[in-house]
Parts: structure tokens; C-alpha cells; sequence
């Protein structure tokens, strides 16, 4: 059982994400960490296609999913694809290949070279992405988008009313982030257990599986916490894309920082491999 592996969770439209990101993993991977790619069965041949070369391995979803038995195929089957994958994404866990899991998403891509000790403390203890979301919320505040952090503390409020925490409002995201099977463990187990409740379900009910996996980590504690600011620069909107690009912040200087960058599929659609509308002249600009 390995000490941290690589798991991002993809399917057909993020292929060329998918392929981008396996790419920078292949070039700045100096501890040559595992990496494991799961996609939908139906998804696998095609990804095996145009991931020749590349040094992976290619997961079933299905094979993960039918690792926990609690999971109803009928919820399975009508959960949304943004909720489904979460659920995924989560559960990597009960294949028993590690004892913790780089969490990262198909939209991320490494920027420089990185290790294990980028993501563990020591032989046993992962860091854990644990903030209070300055970074965005200073953005929302000078942008005058309020809504941004009306929703920031809403969902992170609800996600401590689970557990009954009072106290601050932590963020425990954005991917990727370090899970370790534990933390998991004890969600399914012992919260999961005394709700009546499949991970599936949970997600149904609050669709946030960072929050759940940090909400539970401070709760119960299964491992030391060590916390540490998000692992990756995110553009979570264009209108912070171009306030980078304003600010020169270009690679070289962004990799100071973090350890790579995600401009987050749901505006920048450049990698579509199934486009859903053509691209405006200003975003075709920045792209430039």
C-alpha cells in the first residue's frame, strides 16, 4: 500500500484536460508518485487512446463505486454527473491502494516540480488544506460581487451545522487536495452509520465532499491536522483570470507560490473536447 498516490476523477469531455494535466504530471513528478485516472467504463478506451504514452493507470468508476455495498444503483443511477463524481472522487479510498490521495481535478495542471513532501508532514501525517478563503473573498470584496461570499459562508456554515462546530468558517478546498483514508473511514463509519446515510447519499444531501472531508476531520480527529493554504492558484472566474494577467502573473512568477493552476471548466471551455458554444472575441483574446 503506497504512503500518497495521484486521483483525479475525469470523463469524456475533460479528455484534453485530462491529457494536459497527466502530462504535467509526467514532467515535474520527481518522487514518480503513482497516478490514477478513473472515467466511466464506457469512457476507458478512448482515454487509453489518447493517453498512450503516459505513465498511469486507468480506473473503472464502476469499479470504485461498487467497492462500498451501501450505494443504491438507483440513486447511482439518477445522480446528476456534478454530484456522481464527488461521490467517486470520495470513495478512491476503499480500493485499499493507499493511505492517502492527492485529490485533483481534470481542469488543474502542475506548474513546477513536486514531491511527497509537498503533501506530507511526515511518514504518517498528510497536510490538510484548511483556510478561511481570504484570497477569494478579497477578490468578491474588490470586485463588489457580494454574492461570492454570501454563498462562501453559507455553504461552509451549513457544512458545520452537520457536525455541530462552532467557531470560525474554514474552507477546506479548492482541489486538489490531500485525503487521507481515515478521515474517510470515520465519515462513512461512524457518521454515515448513526444518519442512516451512503456516502451517495450525503453527497445528495449537501454536495460538497471537501467540506464533508474537513467538517469530519476536525470533528473526529482520526489524524494530526497540519494545516496548509491551497496547493494551486484557481481562477474560479474569468474576471480573476484577467486581474491575474493585469497583475503580470504569469507562470514562472505564480510557481513561487503554488505548486500549479486551475482555470475551472466552467468558463474557460477552451479544452472542451465536445465545444457548447463558440468562444467570444474577448476570452479568445485572453486566451492569446
Amino acid at each position: 500500500m503506497d504512503t500518497i498516490v495521484l486521483f483525479c476523477k475525469s470523463y469524456k469531455n475533460d479528455l484534453l484536460r485530462a491529457k494536459r494535466l497527466a502530462e504535467s504530471v509526467q514532467q515535474f513528478n520527481k518522487d514518480s508518485l503513482p497516478f490514477y485516472l478513473s472515467v466511466p467504463r464506457d469512457d476507458l478506451t478512448l482515454f487509453r487512446e489518447h493517453l498512450a504514452g503516459i505513465e498511469l493507470t486507468l480506473l473503472a468508476d464502476e469499479e470504485i463505486l461498487s467497492a462500498n455495498p451501501q450505494h443504491s444503483e438507483s440513486l447511482i443511477a439518477k445522480m446528476p454527473g456534478n454530484h456522481l463524481q464527488q461521490v467517486v472522487k470520495s470513495e478512491f479510498w476503499r480500493l485499499g491502494l493507499c493511505l492517502n490521495y492527492l485529490m485533483i481535478d481534470s481542469d488543474s495542471y502542475f506548474i513546477r516540480s513536486f514531491g511527497i513532501s509537498d503533501f506530507m508532514y511526515d511518514d504518517v501525517t498528510p497536510y490538510t488544506v484548511m483556510h478561511e478563503g481570504k484570497e477569494l473573498l478579497g477578490f468578491a470584496a474588490r470586485s463588489g460581487q457580494a454574492k461570492i461570499r454570501r454563498n462562501f459562508i453559507k455553504d461552509r456554515a451549513a457544512a458545520q451545522n452537520y457536525f455541530g462546530r462552532p467557531g470560525r468558517i474554514y474552507d477546506f478546498g479548492p482541489t486538489p487536495i490531500i485525503c487521507h483514508a481515515d478521515v474517510w473511514k470515520r465519515l462513512s463509519e461512524d457518521y454515515g452509520r448513526a444518519h442512516g446515510l451512503s456516502f451517495a447519499e450525503m453527497i445528495t444531501l449537501f454536495p460538497n465532499e471537501m467540506l464533508w472531508y474537513g467538517e469530519a476531520l476536525l470533528y473526529y480527529k482520526p489524524i494530526p491536522i497540519m494545516p496548509v493554504e491551497p496547493l494551486f492558484k484557481v481562477f474560479h472566474y474569468i474576471e480573476q483570470y484577467e486581474e491575474s494577467l493585469a497583475l503580470m502573473e504569469n507562470e514562472k512568477v505564480l510557481a513561487e507560490n503554488y505548486l500549479g493552476i486551475i482555470n475551472q471548466s466552467n468558463w474557460d471551455k477552451a479544452l472542451d473536447l465536445i465545444p457548447k458554444k463558440k468562444r467570444s472575441w474577448k476570452s479568445l483574446w485572453l486566451k492569446r
